[in-house]
Parts: C-alpha cells; sequence; structure tokens
C-alpha cells in the first residue's frame, strides 16, 4: 500500500445519486480528516451540459446534506478548499470522441489515475474501451466498480472479461461497502488477535452462526430497477456472503490482500450446494404487503412505483447454509435480509454450544440452555456484545443472562472512518484487502444461481409478509426445523 500520494480521482456518474449520497461526501470527510494529498485531483464526469460553476453549486446543496455530523458546523473556508479539488467535465460516456478531453486533463501531471464507476454496469465496458481508445496511460490505474456487477454469472463473466481487456486483476477494485465498516474490522481484530476466542472458532463449540442485514425502507422510488434484482442479488449474492466468509475463513498467512482474499475464496467454493429438497426447506424468499413501519401505513411491494402488479420479485431472504469442510461441518449459517422489516440493523450473532452437564439451571427451568453468544452489530451501532450467564443476587445459585457490551463510540474516542471514507482512500493508496476478486464474485453467483432458477421456474410464490414484521413464518420456521431461534423470537 502506497502512503498519501497525489491523485488523480475520475468519477463517472458524478451527478448521480450515489456521487451525491456516498462518494463525494466520502471524499469531503477524507480531505477534511488531512488523508487526500494536497495534489489530489476531483474529476467529475457525467453526461448533463453544468457549468463549473453550476456543478460546485448542485454539489453543495445535493451532496453536503449527506455528510456524517451537522453540515452547518463545517468551516465554509474548509467546503471551499474541498470544491478546489473538483472540475466538471461535461461528457457522453458512449462517445469515444469526447475522452480526448478528459485524457488532456489527466496528462496534466503526474499522479495516480483512479477511475470510479458509479454508473450502470451497462456502461462499464463502453468507458472502459473509450478509456484505452483515447490513449490514457492507464498503467499503473486503478478502477472501481459498483455492484451489480451482472444479473447471473454469465453476465458478470461478460463485464469482469470487458473490464480485464483494459485492466488488470490487480487494477480493478470491486467495491463491497459492508467490508469498509468498522466491527467488520473488528472481526478479523477479535478472531486473529485474541488467542481467547480462536479455540472455540468451529464446529465442537460454535452450535449456528446468524447473519441479518434488515431494512426498513422499501425499494424508495428505485422500482423498477429493483423489481429486476431482487434481495439475493441486491444484498445476499455480495453483503452477505462477503460477511460469512470473514466470519468462517482460516487464519491468513498475512493481512496482504491476496492472502485474505484467498482464505475469502475458500469458504464460498466449501459452501455445500442446495439440493431440490434444500430449497423447498432450508430457503424462504418473501414479499413484503402493506403494514406499518415506526407507526406510519406503508404500501406493499406490488404497490410501489415502477413495480409489475404481479411482480414475484423476493423482498426478503432467509437461507439455512452449511459449509463443508474441517472446520465448520455440520454447523448451520443462517442468512437473512429483508425490505421493510421492523427494524434497521445488521448484525453477526455466533452462537455456542451449551455446556454438557448443568448443574446451575436458569431461571425458567432452561437448564443447559444455550446461553452463551456473541453479538457483532455492525448497524445502526457498532458494538461487540458477549452474552453468557452470571449469578443472580440473593439466596442459591440460579443464574440468569447477563451481557459484556463493547461499544466502540464509548470504548475509542477517535473519530471512526465511514466505510465508503475508507475504501475511497484504500483505492488511492492501492489497498486491494477490502476489496473483492474476480474468483469470489464468481463463487458467490454459482452458489446463488441454483436457487435463482428454481425461484424462476417455481409455481410457488414469495411468502407475503406484513410491512414492519421480521419476515414471513416460513422464515421462523425453517429455523425452528434446525433447532434455532431468530434473536427476536427468544
Amino acid at each position: 500500500m502506497q502512503p498519501n500520494i497525489p491523485f488523480t480521482f475520475t468519477l463517472f456518474g458524478a451527478t448521480g445519486d450515489l456521487s451525491m449520497r456516498k462518494i463525494l461526501p466520502a471524499l469531503f470527510v477524507a480531505h477534511r480528516e488531512w488523508k487526500l494529498h494536497q495534489d489530489g485531483r476531483i474529476i467529475c464526469v457525467a453526461k448533463q451540459d453544468f457549468s463549473q460553476e453550476d456543478y460546485l453549486a448542485w454539489v453543495s446543496k445535493s451532496a453536503a446534506p449527506y455528510i456524517k455530523g451537522d453540515f452547518a458546523g463545517v468551516d465554509d473556508a474548509l467546503w471551499q478548499s474541498f470544491l478546489a479539488r473538483l472540475t466538471y467535465l461535461p461528457l457522453d460516456l458512449l462517445d469515444s470522441a469526447g475522452y480526448q478531453v478528459l485524457a488532456k486533463a489527466l496528462a496534466a501531471g503526474k499522479a495516480v489515475s483512479v477511475f470510479y464507476l458509479a454508473t450502470s454496469p451497462a456502461l462499464f465496458e463502453p468507458i472502459c474501451a473509450n478509456l484505452a481508445a483515447s490513449k490514457i496511460d492507464l498503467s499503473q490505474a486503478r478502477v472501481v466498480l459498483e455492484k451489480p456487477l451482472g444479473h447471473d454469472l454469465l453476465s458478470s463473466r461478460a463485464i469482469n472479461d470487458a473490464v480485464a481487456r483494459v485492466f488488470a486483476e490487480e487494477q480493478i477494485y470491486r467495491i463491497d461497502h459492508y467490508l469498509g465498516k468498522e466491527a467488520v474490522q473488528n472481526l478479523l481484530a477479535l478472531r486473529f488477535a485474541n488467542s481467547l476466542f480462536e479455540p472455540l472458532w468451529r464446529r465442537e463449540s460454535v452450535a449456528h452462526v446468524q447473519l441479518t442485514i434488515a431494512e426498513q425502507l422499501g425499494v424508495e422510488g428505485r422500482g423498477d430497477f429493483y423489481d429486476s434484482t431482487g434481495a439475493m442479488r441486491d444484498m445476499v449474492q455480495n453483503h452477505l456472503l462477503q460477511l460469512l466468509c470473514m466470519v468462517a475463513m482460516e487464519p491468513p498467512t498475512s493481512m496482504d490482500a491476496d492472502a485474505v482474499r484467498d482464505e475469502k475464496l475458500r469458504v464460498l467454493r466449501a459452501l455445500k450446494p442446495f439440493s431440490a429438497e434444500d430449497m423447498e426447506l432450508k430457503a424462504v424468499r418473501g414479499q413484503y404487503i402493506s403494514g406499518a413501519v415506526e407507526g406510519q401505513s406503508v404500501t406493499g411491494y406490488r404497490q410501489e412505483p415502477g413495480v409489475a402488479a404481479q411482480s414475484q420479485t423476493e423482498t426478503f431472504v432467509a437461507l439455512h447454509a452449511e459449509i463443508n469442510n474441517w472446520r465448520w461441518a455440520g454447523v448451520p449459517f443462517f442468512l437473512r435480509t429483508g425490505k421493510r422489516l421492523a427494524q434497521r440493523t445488521a448484525e453477526i450473532i455466533i452462537t455456542f454450544r451449551p455446556i454438557p452437564h448443568a448443574i446451575l439451571p436458569m431461571p425458567g427451568g432452561q437448564a443447559g440452555a444455550s446461553s452463551n453468544r456473541l453479538v457483532i452489530r455492525l448497524q445502526p451501532d457498532e458494538s461487540i456484545q458477549l452474552h453468557c450467564l452470571a449469578k443472580q443476587p440473593g439466596d442459591g445459585m440460579t443464574v440468569q443472562p447477563v451481557a459484556l457490551d463493547l461499544a466502540f463510540d464509548q470504548a475509542f474516542k477517535q473519530r471512526r472512518a465511514e466505510a465508503y471514507e475508507r475504501l475511497l482512500v484504500d483505492a488511492i493508496r492501492g489497498n486491494l484487502s477490502l476489496f473483492v476478486r474476480r474468483d469470489e464474485q464468481e463463487a458467490a453467483w454459482r452458489w446463488v444461481e441454483p436457487l435463482l432458477r428454481h425461484w424462476q421456474t417455481s409455481a410457488s410464490a414469495p411468502k407475503p409478509y406484513m410491512a414492519g414484521s421480521w419476515g414471513p413464518t416460513a422464515s421462523f420456521a425453517m429455523m425452528e426445523r434446525a433447532g434455532a431461534q431468530w434473536p427476536e423470537d427468544r
């Protein structure tokens, strides 16, 4: 990884929602925290015919509200110094002739070039081809690709092949913002810097693992996109499987990018394929109907703008997965994600096996119950909780559950970087550790594709669930068959 270095960051799709909500706010925070070299430039490329002045006004209006914290407290001189890094370049991304202007702008300095493609994946191939045709020096450049990378394995390979005709694999940064979260980094520290947990991180001690990413929001005006995507492609194939890899992988030989990614790949390749029976019993898809979220009435999925009236697209997925390797054989991994659920949360729960002989019964007679859990919360707040049993005050030796809670904002007073901030700075500095390699991505597609095909041809529809609930009852039944419970069902 290179230190703080001069750079040119070219942002394609610079007027889009992602650029305004995530990328430019993250770059501003990195600028504010002195993580960007003073000779770093940001070239903002989009089709809209803005002048430089109009674009900067648009950024101040559209991106500033998403800066973490109170933007009203940001010093105006600091904001203006950030805007001074920005150059707007109107460009039709399909017009190869227009790239000559970009080539001239990039030739102005000897900086590292980073190209961020915050566009539809359909534009990845023409952008890369036009960059190559414009004679821009790409030998040391980096290209950052946003998801979704394809609709299935075949389309994913087509996109990756197109990008690979211009950029080598070590120049390609496939971003998954969940890997940039502080709590995910702490998961690695928890596992590989503490002798306390490593002996327990295996099938002999772990009863099951749960990974949940729950959203209260619906499709938020993206009905056209979401109806052709669904929860499996939008969340499981990337975010949830990457989190599973971080939990289940073997210790890498080092924290070098390929050492870490090699171990994640081994986990993906060890995932047990779904049999025909498993697809019925160990996979649940749901679709929300009208209900209430935090006391506010919301419409059902099929009533959302852009969604087909008889849509079969899943807005909820729950899976019972297994990893066929020595460490995890027989341990269920439960994956769950959905929209319009009761709470916005993302967490990993590792439930340890009960003690073999209980001599101190819990209240309610739950002798031997599995009360030892490690809960790693990713959002909305970041924390690690260790749930165990302690003696209840008073006579006798009755025990009750207690939790040791490490809240990061209390334990560490220094500011914690947001996910996009960390990942963008890593891309500029050339650190690939938290980005997804092509073979990882393809292994994930291979595992989810049979289930997607089954759902596409199945006569059964997604299970309905009320907005504001925790998903269809079939999800709880799946857990019951495995002898487990979701946390809200305890």
